[in-house]
């Protein structure tokens, strides 16, 4: 460590400068548009990475059409008879994975394309043709979900009348019972004066 200020200044402007620099390049890393913009190349360069592995560059196929126009006709007869292996060999990586592809980038076009008038149409033909059978459906869950309530309704209805039915019978020999309760100590009551008197 030194301890001439001039020196100092000079390594706290140099470290100023250095994060500077650091905290740039970490704005633009988590910039939002920065990142989508890697996150795309990234993608596009595994798709093309992808399609030349299964499918062969361009440039190969380019240079082998270039090569075998150059050549005598045996020779551009030869390489037609072997096309078709050569061909194979290229598409032998994973045809399945070229399918796959071509699936995830059309179905991501059709989603990203406004749907046609034929698509609309259709759309409407199909709805307006679920409708009396959803309609009817409806209209029978309803049916079938009324007669269930009218049922638990009636059996609701059935159980409080039992239910008030056995109250009252309850009250009753309670009210009985108290009426023979406050007799007998009544009739206690007067012995016990008749006995003492």
């Amino acid at each position: 460590m030194t301890s001439d200020p001039d020196e100092i200044r000079e390594q706290i402007e140099e470290t100023r400068a250095s994060l500077s620099e650091d905290v740039n390049t970490l704005a633009d890393t988590v910039n939002p548009a920065h990142v989508a913009k890697r996150k795309a190349a990234s993608a596009r360069s595994a798709v093309l990475g992808a399609k030349d592995k299964v499918m062969g560059t361009a440039s190969q196929s380019v240079s082998s059409t270039s090569s075998a126009a150059g050549e005598k006709a045996s020779a551009v007869q030869e390489k037609v008879s072997a096309a078709p292996g050569q061909l194979r060999r290229q598409a032998a990586g994973n045809p399945l994975a070229v399918g796959l592809i071509a699936v995830g980038v059309g179905w991501l076009v059709g989603s990203l394309l406004p749907a046609s008038s034929a698509e609309e149409h259709a759309a409407v033909k199909v709805k307006e043709a679920a409708v009396p059978a959803v309609t009817g459906a409806a209209k029978d869950a309803a049916a079938s979900l009324q007669d269930s309530a009218q049922q638990a309704a009636e059996s609701v209805k059935a159980a409080a009348a039992g239910a008030a039915a056995s109250v009252k019978d309850e009250t009753a020999s309670s009210a009985h019972d108290m009426r023979d309760q406050a007799q007998s100590a009544r009739d206690t009551v007067t012995d016990s004066r008749h006995t003492a008197g």
